[in-house]
C-alpha cells in the first residue's frame, strides 16, 4: 500500500529524535524523504537535495579527514574519502537511523533494507543532509555527520591503499599483467549515473564494481577482486 506524501506529526517528531534537529520548514524534511515513484505534485521530490547533500556530506567528510589523519598523503585521504561517501556507506548509515521506515515511494517495495534498494537508502541519507544543511546550516549539518561518520572514519580498513594500485602491483608480481577496466553499464539520469565495471586479469576470474562514477566503481571492482583473491581481508560489507 502507498504511504502518505506527507509526514505524519508523529513520523517528524521521530526522525526530529534521531536526527537531532527540529525543523522549521517541514516540507524540506517531507521532500527529503519523498521517492521520484511517489510523483509528489506539490513538493517535490528529493532528487535535488540529493545532488546538494552529496556535496555537503563530501566536504564535511573532507574536512574530518584532514583534521584527523595530519600525516596522511593525498592518496590516502583520497581512498578513505571515497569510502566514507559511497553508497554502501550511507546505506549504513540510513540503515543505523531506520529511514527505510519513513521513506515515501509510489513502489510497492516491502524490504527497502534489502541490498536491491541500498541505492535508495544511501540517496535519501544525502537528501536528508541537504535538508538539515538547508533548515539550520552549515554548523548543524556537520554535526549530524559527524554522529554518524566520525567513528567510521577511524576504522582501519578506511586506511587501506588505493585500490587499483594495490591490485596492479599483485597482477604484475603473479602474472606480469596488467588488469583491464570495461564499464560494462550505465544507468540512473544525467545528474546521478551508476556505472558498472568490470576488472578482467587473465588467469584469475574477473570482478564487477557498481558506484556513481567509472572511477569510484573501478576502486570497488578492484577491491572485491584483492578480497576474492586473499590479498586483503574481506571487510565484512558483502
Amino acid at each position: 500500500m502507498t504511504k502518505p506524501q506527507t509526514l505524519s506529526a508523529e513520523e517528524r517528531a521521530a526522525i526530529e529524535g534521531l536526527i537531532d534537529h527540529h525543523f522549521e520548514d517541514k516540507g524540506r524534511l517531507d521532500r527529503a524523504l519523498t521517492h521520484a515513484s511517489a510523483r509528489a505534485q506539490k513538493g517535490g521530490n528529493y532528487e535535488r537535495l540529493e545532488f546538494l547533500g552529496d556535496r555537503v556530506l563530501g566536504l564535511c567528510i573532507a574536512e574530518l579527514l584532514f583534521r584527523t589523519f595530519g600525516s596522511a598523503a593525498e592518496g590516502e585521504l583520497s581512498v578513505r574519502l571515497n569510502q566514507l561517501v559511497s553508497a554502501e556507506t550511507c546505506a549504513a548509515v540510513a540503515d543505523e537511523i531506520g529511514l527505510h521506515k519513513f521513506i515515501r515511494t509510489g513502489s510497492d517495495v516491502k524490504k527497502l533494507t534489502g541490498k536491491r534498494m541500498m541505492n535508495v537508502r544511501a540517496d535519501v541519507v544525502e537528501s536528508l543532509i541537504a535538508a538539515i544543511y538547508l533548515d539550520g546550516g552549515l554548523e548543524v549539518a556537520r554535526r549530524f555527520i559527524l554522529k554518524y561518520w566520525q567513528s567510521r572514519a577511524a576504522k582501519a580498513d578506511g586506511a587501506r591503499r588505493d585500490a587499483k594500485t594495490e591490485l596492479q602491483e599483485w597482477a604484475h608480481a603473479k602474472f606480469g599483467l596488467t588488469p583491464t577496466y570495461r564499464v560494462e553499464d550505465r544507468s540512473g539520469p544525467d545528474h546521478e549515473p551508476r556505472f558498472t565495471v568490470v576488472v578482467e586479469v587473465d588467469g584469475v576470474a574477473p570482478e564487477t564494481g557498481v558506484e556513481r562514477s567509472k572511477r569510484a566503481a573501478e576502486q570497488v571492482a578492484a577491491t572485491r577482486m584483492l578480497e576474492r583473491e586473499g590479498v586483503w581481508p574481506k571487510t565484512g560489507n558483502e
